[in-house]
């Protein structure tokens, strides 16, 4: 029976169904647990088992069965461990004692799946092995088919990125309005068989009466902060460039799936939405190499109602639908369609295609699953001809995965006439270089078909996927007033930040914020004040013990006002009040207004706080929103309680 470590997450586990065996000591480490019974796939498979009460802290041999993702799973405490709740996700497991079933053989070594795989060559076949391993594991083998071999042009193959150590990816761009009919020709005929012919590419930008000058393959990297990087919790391999992605030329040939069935690769479920570049200045050859990319890629993901599924949007000066992701199931239909697509013309208006997809690509209607996650991968040649920040953060709000392929980016010479430098940082969900590509050639872009499939897949690192962790701005309400004292009110901070490092913390995911009262109150920091959640922290453990009355009413409306007005779009709005006496103001006329805008509110009592006023703060249903502690030494005993609360009202998100 194969052994699996604590920290192993039944989504890692390739094997539809498997008998493990679980160490010691799992109960000790607290790995999170999702669900009741049945468990979101992320959950870790041992704590899970001891949740379930199947094994005990000493572990033990289980039988975990993969089933179908659930809309919704309740979080309960059972046997020590805490479980947390969910609103859906994309696959589930049960867990039961470890006996095998009749008729079913058992795996004795476990496939792991794993987003830092490297082929190696075995026999005829190739086979992707996880390094490092947490247990003995197979290789996961898939049989390729013998790839034809393309001779080009050394300039296209040799490329390499300059980069420095440590440095988080921009590109750089322009922007202008692009060629208008007709003028594409002028592109077509510079057009070669070699990026070096490309410096011979000019093209003319009406609104400037300048020509663009192709630039010889050159990206780079430009250096960031020190502070910043070591935010960035999840860098996608800094110093890696397009062309040193870890694929020879031969696998970068290979379209054939990872899993070849008919119902689709089930290691890839995700809702995926391309952006096709149709402006005038891509000019007619370029819009055919696109749609060989396309039907590339789509070939290479292995589409099917249970993987992934694709639609096409296709923009210029507007946006509109080619098909949507309910049209074909199947790679070949879908490759079909893309090869009868025209080229629509106009600008390269991104910002207005991505506000397009946000408000009407993933809709049920159009196929939307809603425990899969939702990916846009913009296709730009050159730059946009409008701004893309407002649209991307929008779309990310909805829980939107941003990535971004350009092809031949804006020269030395126009970045002066750009609209909006560096669109793609301001427009992904991470500026780690996971979430962009950057092409120097359109001859190139076929080399870039699975290092695109592989991250899109990669659904552990779609960060902008909602969840109970990352959708919220939490605005924490502190009483500060003269009957807390200096020692509990540094507990009280202490439990706000316990709190809030539970969450998800930038500027597009959970934001905090924090206001301090007693007679007055002191906005201590808004919601956009940090970005970060060690500056967030840093900032609660900042906060001076003011002393006062107690105004709890007057804070409530000040919370609204300051706070909460001030939240984002596609935000749930939590407050979380801690109070330790009777207000000497109403609270439920503020209370019920701040309700009805749209807050939900939390209410901690501490030694002499009145339970009526608690439950009046608390939105309904009061016993899930209101809790009473005798003693601020206890205020950590509803740290876990609190977030489960918050998890489990997670439920009106449109995409997860």
């Amino acid at each position: 029976v194969p052994q699996i470590d604590c920290d192993v997450k039944a989504g890692k586990i390739i094997n539809p169904e498997f008998i493990a065996k679980c160490p010691p000591g799992c109960q000790d480490v607290k790995y999170r647990v999702y669900g009741t019974d049945i468990y979101a796939s992320f959950s870790s498979v041992c704590n899970a088992a001891i949740h379930s009460g199947i094994i005990d802290n000493t572990g033990g041999k289980i039988l975990v069965q993969k089933v179908a993702g659930h809309s919704g799973y309740r979080g309960s405490f059972s046997n020590g461990v805490r479980s947390l709740s969910l609103p859906r996700w994309r696959e589930s497991f049960l867990v039961s004692e470890g006996k095998p079933r009749k008729g079913v053989t058992y795996p004795s070594t476990l496939e792991y799946s794993s987003s830092k795989s490297t082929a190696v060559k075995s026999g005829n076949r190739k086979v992707y092995q996880t390094s490092p391993v947490p247990t003995p594991a197979t290789q996961m083998a898939t049989t390729t088919p013998t790839p034809t071999t393309t001779t080009t042009d050394p300039s296209t193959t040799t490329l390499k990125p300059t980069t420095t150590p440590a440095t988080t990816r921009t590109t750089t761009v322009a922007a202008a309005a692009k060629t208008r009919p007709g003028l594409h020709r002028v592109r077509e005929i510079a057009f070669r068989g070699s990026s070096t012919s490309a410096s011979n590419r000019n093209i003319l930008r009406p609104s400037t009466g300048i020509q663009r000058q192709e630039p010889v393959a050159a990206f780079r990297r430009a250096a960031s902060s020190p502070a910043h990087l070591a935010m960035e919790t999840d860098l996608w391999k800094p110093g890696f460039g397009l062309f040193d992605t870890g694929f020879s030329s031969k696998e970068e040939l290979n379209l054939k799936p990872l899993e070849s069935i008919s119902q689709g690769n089930p290691n890839c479920k995700v809702d995926l939405s391309f952006l096709m570049d149709g402006s005038w200045s891509i000019g007619k050859r370029r819009f055919q190499l696109q749609k060989q990319f396309l039907s590339n890629v789509a070939q290479a993901l292995g589409i099917g109602s249970a993987g992934p599924l694709m639609g096409i949007v296709q923009y210029g000066d507007d946006p509109s639908t080619e098909f949507n992701l309910k049209t074909y199931a199947n790679s070949k239909d879908l490759r079909n369609a893309i090869e009868k697509i025209s080229q629509k013309g106009g600008l390269s208006n991104v910002g207005k295609a991505l506000s397009f997809v946000n408000k009407n690509f993933f809709s049920d209607a159009n196929g939307n699953r809603g425990g899969a996650p939702n990916v846009v991968v913009v296709m730009v040649d050159g730059w946009p001809t409008d701004h893309v920040e407002e649209a991307s953060r929008l779309a990310r709000e909805s829980g939107i995965n941003i990535f971004f392929v350009t092809i031949e980016a804006a020269a030395e010479s126009e970045k002066q006439k750009v609209i909006e430098p560096n669109f793609v940082d301001k427009a992904v969900c991470r500026t780690n270089g996971f979430y962009s590509i950057n092409v120097p050639s359109w001859f190139g872009l076929h080399k870039v078909v699975q290092p695109l499939v592989k991250r899109v897949c990669d659904t552990d690192r779609l960060v902008c996927s909602k969840t109970c962790l990352n959708s919220a701005d939490i605005g924490f309400v502190i009483d500060g007033s003269s009957s807390v004292g200096t020692s509990n009110f540094r507990t009280v901070l202490q439990f706000v930040a316990n709190i809030s490092k539970e969450f998800e913390i930038s500027d597009t995911d959970t934001r905090i914020g924090a206001v301090q009262y007693t007679y007055e109150q002191r906005l201590e920091f808004s919601f956009d004040k940090y970005s970060t959640k060690q500056d967030v922290l840093s900032a609660i453990k900042r906060i001076s013990y003011w002393s006062g009355g107690t105004s709890t009413g007057a804070a409530i409306s000040y919370a609204s006002e300051q706070l909460f007005s001030k939240s984002k779009p596609n935000k749930r709005k939590i407050m979380i009040l801690i109070t330790d006496g009777r207000s000497y103001d109403d609270v439920r006329v503020p209370a019920m207004a701040a309700h009805q805008n749209g807050v939900i509110a939390y209410s901690i009592g501490v030694a002499w706080a009145a339970q009526d006023e608690l439950e009046a703060i608390a939105t309904d249903p009061d016993k899930e929103h209101s809790f009473f502690v005798d003693e601020f030494d206890n205020l950590y005993r509803f740290v876990n309680q609190l977030i489960q609360n918050i998890c489990t009202e997670f439920n009106s998100q449109p995409r997860n």
